[in-house]
């Protein structure tokens, strides 16, 4: 395992000068960083260049403010139907998208998430014309460089065959994605794909072909290319099924990929060995550049899966674990996504109070009146304070609860805020701004 530690580290550091890579920043768990924290950690120490989010967190937007980091965010898949109307769809751009933009450089809008894996009718007839709206909302806003898109999970095929002869499931082919990618083409906007090997049927059998390691491969011989990763093999599987329909044109991005690190005995090859080899050899074929046998040279905007382990999903255990990086921000392992000026962060020494992230507006104003009023220097969150930007109160809050729970004892009791706190080793601070 050593040595794969060190051959990807070297090789993707001769890279991330000119190449970058994106992250999904999943926030299901109760022991993160603050956004502001977790903002300036990309921003200055990782290779990320641009970030995907589930949702249109106010807090995360105004954190990425001025950072140059792009961002995806998401509009919910219950949301798709209403969308469709226009006035609902500039209602929605200005209420979610337009206090925090162009300070906040969204890149994308993705319009649910994998809706054809729902099975649910409403949302899957209804989504190109939430598409269609949004797009008409973002110009009518003369937002016209943020694009829309939507992120399929690779369950669209008829059937599993070589990927040249790939194409889009029959009953969906024409009412769905050929309607789909005519707005893609017509609005320059990517095909978003979510390939995840590990899901694949029969991973017993074909373990070493998704891991990239040594495989017999697969042999295509209308191309008369060979296979040897599954991970190329689904790209030009998405390739072909879009050309088949005329649309061979339109740029692919991939909006989820990774694997876990662990799981229980649901889930046997989920494994650190098998997560660094898997993510480690995508991360290098992306920042390459070097493309698919059908796409060479090709390039493809890419978002890791994920930022964090995330301990409050439900279902197998490993769905916990799809992080690469520790919520103290160290790396799960090295797979080069570290600046090379960067130092590994280390875990401090000092626990630090901060609110969970699922806190209400409410609570944390609650707490930060509270914390204040209990004779704490709050000073540096005052206008032309150290830390009163970003002016939020999510921000002025964790400030607050956290210089109460250091000069209160630093005991469990005094980062409880009624539930709304969390005892992190991730320091908080940033720019001039010193947490005690």
């Amino acid at each position: 395992m050593i040595p794969i530690f060190l051959f990807l580290a070297t090789f993707l550091h001769l890279f991330t000068t000119t190449t970058a890579i994106g992250v999904n920043y999943g926030m299901a768990a109760d022991d993160l960083p603050p956004p502001s924290v977790v903002a300036n950690f990309i921003k200055t120490q990782t290779v990320f260049d641009s970030v995907k989010l589930f949702d249109t967190n106010p807090d995360v937007l105004r954190a990425f403010a001025k950072t140059g980091i792009s961002l995806t965010v998401t509009v919910g898949n219950g949301d798709i139907p209403t969308l469709t109307n226009t006035v609902a769809a500039r209602r929605w751009v200005a209420q979610h998208i337009s206090p925090f933009y162009p300070q906040t450089n969204i890149k994308y809008i993705c319009v649910g998430s994998e809706v054809l894996f729902s099975k649910n009718d409403d949302w899957i007839n209804n989504l190109v014309p939430a598409m269609r709206s949004l797009h008409y909302a973002l110009v009518k806003a003369g937002m016209v460089d943020i694009k829309v898109t939507t992120a399929h999970a690779l369950n669209i095929f008829r059937r599993e065959t070589v990927p040249s002869l790939m194409r889009f499931m029959v009953g969906y082919d024409l009412s769905f994605f050929a309607p789909v990618l005519q707005f893609h083409h017509r609005t320059k906007s990517p095909f978003m794909i979510n390939p995840y090997p590990y899901f694949s049927r029969d991973l017993a059998g074909r373990l070493n072909y998704a891991l990239f390691k040594p495989n017999r491969g697969v042999y295509d011989k209308y191309t008369r290319k060979t296979y040897t990763n599954m991970f190329d093999a689904l790209l030009d599987s998405t390739y072909s099924a879009m050309k088949a329909l005329g649309y061979g044109d339109v740029d692919i991005a991939i909006g989820e990929t990774g694997w876990p690190t662990q799981g229980d005995a649901s889930s046997p090859f989920a494994t650190m060995e098998n997560s660094i080899s898997y993510n480690g050899h995508v991360i290098k074929e992306i920042i390459s550049g070097k493309g698919t046998p059908l796409m060479p040279n090709r390039k493809f905007e890419t978002y890791m899966f994920a930022l964090f382990n995330e301990n409050l999903k439900t279902g197998p255990l490993a769905e916990k674990y799809w992080g690469l990086f520790k919520p103290d921000l160290t790396p799960v392992y090295n797979v080069g996504l570290l600046r090379q000026s960067a130092p590994t962060p280390a875990p401090s020494n000092k626990n630090f109070c901060v609110p969970k992230v699922d806190a209400s507006y409410a609570q944390l104003q609650s707490n930060l009146d509270y914390a204040c009023g209990q004779g704490i220097d709050c000073t540096p969150i005052q206008p032309a304070g150290a830390c009163y930007e970003p002016n939020t109160v999510r921000s002025h809050a964790a400030f607050a609860m956290n210089s109460y729970y250091r000069t209160k004892g630093q005991s469990y009791q005094n980062c409880d805020f009624a539930g709304t706190g969390v005892i992190t080793t991730a320091d908080p601070s940033y720019g001039n701004c010193h947490y005690l």
